[in-house]
């Protein structure tokens, strides 16, 4: 069966008597469909508007900013997304619950383990199952990694786009280290889908805890070096220091989130709000800034790579023994024994590899601290298997919207520094 458009509705791009309405929608967003080339435009005798991006490398995505602009100070910006839609939330709801589990690694692709985590720990919440200690040290254990590796990104590209060229060396340098462990628990060095429902892929080879202990051996030196580069350094104060200032009211008021807000001061932290995952285990600290401008959340960001070698050599120390999956049946697979002697654990086993499981009706929202703030998944069931809605709360997209706010009257070369300072990822704004 064939579903076939409605004859009216204007701007519908399948019919040709409509086929100016790309162009309008153009026009509506300042864009001018006879001379793509012009990106600028006087408004009147103090201001002019200016497009930054779509294609711009210092806006981290496809993402496009309209600035209004008196001489080079910013009176308005106004971010233009959904160049990078993808349709994920979308998509969940024609695909089984741990076939979803690729799709979260796209949406943050900088920080993948932790899409896995958070929609993994909801749907598991539904299901009502317990995910073994081990497996939840793990968890913590290659999270807290991915934390450290998106961070060392964010260091190293945030210097480049104000002018400072050796981080970035050095910082891809030790992120690479991190990913060889991805590769190496996974198979993948990025898009891992190492946390599924239940559990883990697979259980650690045991090349793993000598590359781990090494990490939380040497990182914290490799952290001193990247802060003697910038910290101090003038230039990089005077580009920094007192740019895209934000109240601690004012990220709230706009749900600014992770980074963001705790440069601004504000002590909120998931992992101590609302410990999941074994987080309630382990002692850390909450680094927060002062002033809420981009150098103090530089500088909570290094501090957090900090705290989290600390929880990873925590976890690394108590590792428990014990199985990476849940035994609960709803999930788990019948071990190869009984599907050799049982022809119930055969069917059971054949349902759930081509159908997948079944989730109770009921609705969840989970949260979890990911490296750019609070992602949460809102997730409903009908009971089938598939997610009937799955919303994402993503930091991204939150913390773009106090962009504007911390812009307004900056020099438009420092518009750069505070999109850096924010740490947007398109594919968790666009999803």
């Amino acid at each position: 069966m064939a579903v076939l458009p409605p004859m009216g509705g204007p701007g519908l791009p399948t019919r040709d008597e409509q086929s100016d309405a790309f162009d309008r929608g153009r026009t509506m967003l300042g864009v001018d469909p006879a001379n793509d080339a012009i990106d600028m435009v006087q408004l009147d005798d103090e201001t002019m508007e200016l497009n930054m991006g779509p294609m711009h490398p210092s806006t981290h995505g496809v993402l496009r900013l309209v600035l209004e602009l008196d001489g080079e100070v910013v009176r308005e910006c106004r971010p233009d997304i959904g160049f990078l839609h993808t349709g994920f939330e979308k998509s969940f709801e024609s695909h089984t619950w741990q076939q979803c589990i690729p799709f979260t690694d796209r949406m943050d692709y900088l920080a993948p383990l932790f899409n896995n985590l958070g929609f993994s720990l909801a749907a598991e919440r539904l299901l009502g199952v317990e995910v073994p200690a081990r497996a939840q040290y793990l968890r913590v254990i290659m999270c807290e990694l991915t934390r450290v590796a998106s961070h060392f990104l964010w260091y190293g590209t945030h210097a480049l786009d104000l002018g400072a060229t050796t981080p970035f060396v050095y910082a891809w340098r030790e992120r690479e280290k991190l990913l060889d462990i991805n590769e190496l628990v996974s198979g993948v060095r990025m898009h891992t889908s190492f946390i599924r429902v239940g559990g883990l892929l697979a259980d650690v080879p045991d090349e793993f805890y000598a590359l781990v202990n090494e990490v939380v051996r040497t990182f914290p030196s490799f952290i001193d070096q990247y802060e003697l580069l910038i910290t101090q350094n003038p230039i990089w104060l005077e580009r920094t220091r007192g740019i895209g200032v934000i109240t601690p009211d004012d990220a709230i008021a706009y749900g600014a989130t992770g980074p963001t807000l705790r440069g601004s001061g504000v002590p909120y932290d998931l992992r101590k709000a609302q410990p999941y995952s074994s987080y309630d285990h382990f002692d850390f600290d909450i680094p927060i800034g002062s002033r809420g401008d981009v150098y103090d959340r530089y500088l909570v960001r290094m501090q957090e790579a900090r705290e989290s070698l600390k929880i990873i050599g925590q976890a690394m120390d108590n590792l428990p023994g014990g199985p990476v999956n849940t035994s609960d049946r709803k999930v788990a697979l019948p071990p190869r024994n009984e599907i050799n002697t049982s022809m119930e654990s055969l069917i059971h086993h054949f349902k759930l590899v081509t159908e997948g499981f079944h989730v109770p009706k009921g609705q969840v929202y989970q949260a979890i601290e990911s490296p750019r703030g609070e992602l949460g998944f809102y997730i409903v069931s009908d009971g089938g298997n598939r997610p009937y809605r799955c919303k994402v709360r993503a930091p991204s997209f939150s913390n773009l919207s106090a962009l504007p706010h911390m812009v307004r009257d900056e020099l438009i070369a420092d518009v750069v520094a505070v999109i850096g300072s924010i740490d947007i990822v398109l594919g968790d704004v666009d999803r």
